[in-house]
């Protein structure tokens, strides 16, 4: 029996961090910025940064770091970008029986272009991390306190028959999902939703699901609400807003310089979890979300800051945090 299973996408990642990545607004994209090179240039590159990601095993990282006995069900590659991941899960202790390797398939990859203020621009093959499907799935071996699902390629068979698992074994289910979840919409997400104890999106996400122009995240999280969810609508350095039927809270971020931002929403929605599932109050959870999120933005790769051990009584008290 684990205490939590991650499933989603595992991905070998490449950070290449430069001062010439400039960052132009470009009225094409509604005025949003852009990261441009020159065409047909040579771009000298600062920092190159080699890691592994992908919401499944960042989360796991998380997890196994924080004492629990973690398993992860992802997809790879039979070739060296596979080897690694699976030797950087080895290092957390990260059980990988139920992963399925693809024999002459390849391992998702990103390349991660680092702009000197750490946003970035990700360049993505998805490999077989794309190909999810109910074989994946041994319900049987899915033996778990809690599953903590992230993006499944918009798979909405294989998310069901998790669901529908989850349901009969009792098991609690975190949901972080991605894009290819989140283009369905609300109504083909419902039931899912109503057996989804914690929900985690950023802003974007929230009015993409919606289909709300608004940016109040009051306003989101009435129609994202359900009976028994927590939900967590994240906003960048504006913190993050937690709410269930009952309540509401706010926490902020400190002044952290940033140098990657890759990973901090893994970050942040698998501490508050593994917080939760320690039995911990929600605004310790929020404060260990923030502390975890803040330590991995604080380097190149989504692993290398992920908390070691839960913070002090005294060093969460640092973070901000409001409640209605």
């Amino acid at each position: 029996m684990f205490d939590v299973i991650t499933i989603g996408t595992a991905t070998r990642d490449i950070f290449l961090a430069s001062k010439a990545f400039l960052l132009v607004p470009l009225p094409e994209l509604g005025g949003n910025l852009a990261e441009c090179l020159a065409l047909g240039s040579k771009i000298d590159i600062d920092d190159i940064h080699f890691s592994t990601g992908g919401g499944a095993t960042n989360s796991a990282a998380t997890f196994a770091n924080l004492g629990f006995k973690t398993s992860i069900i992802t997809r790879l590659g039979d070739d060296e970008p596979g080897q690694a991941v699976l030797a950087d899960l080895a290092r957390f202790k990260i059980d990988t029986s139920l992963i399925k390797t693809i024999k002459k398939g390849h391992t998702a990859y990103s390349t991660l272009l680092t702009a000197p203020n750490g946003e970035r621009t990700i360049l993505v093959y998805r490999g077989v991390s794309a190909e999810h499907s109910e074989a994946d799935l041994a319900e049987r071996k899915i033996k778990t306190h809690l599953i903590y699902a992230t993006s499944l390629g918009g798979n909405m068979e294989l998310l069901i028959r998790l669901i529908r698992h989850a349901k009969q074994e009792n098991i609690i289910v975190a949901w972080n999902p991605g894009h290819g979840e989140i283009k369905h919409g609300l109504r083909a997400l419902d039931p899912i939703l109503r057996h989804v104890t914690y929900l985690m999106l950023n802003l974007e996400e929230a009015r993409e699901l919606t289909k709300l122009p608004t940016a109040d995240v009051q306003e989101l999280a009435k129609h994202l609400l359900r009976p028994n969810l927590t939900l967590l609508i994240s906003d960048g350095p504006r913190g993050t807003h937690a709410f269930t039927s009952d309540n509401y809270w706010h926490v902020g971020t400190r002044n952290i310089k940033l140098i990657s931002q890759t990973g901090a929403g893994d970050a942040f929605g698998s501490a508050f979890v593994a917080a939760r599932l320690q039995g911990r109050d929600m605004a310790d959870s929020l404060r260990i979300g923030t502390m975890n999120a803040e330590s991995v933005i604080s380097h190149f790769g989504a692993k290398v800051g992920i908390l070691k051990t839960w913070p002090t009584p005294k060093a969460l008290l640092a973070i901000p945090l409001t409640s209605e």
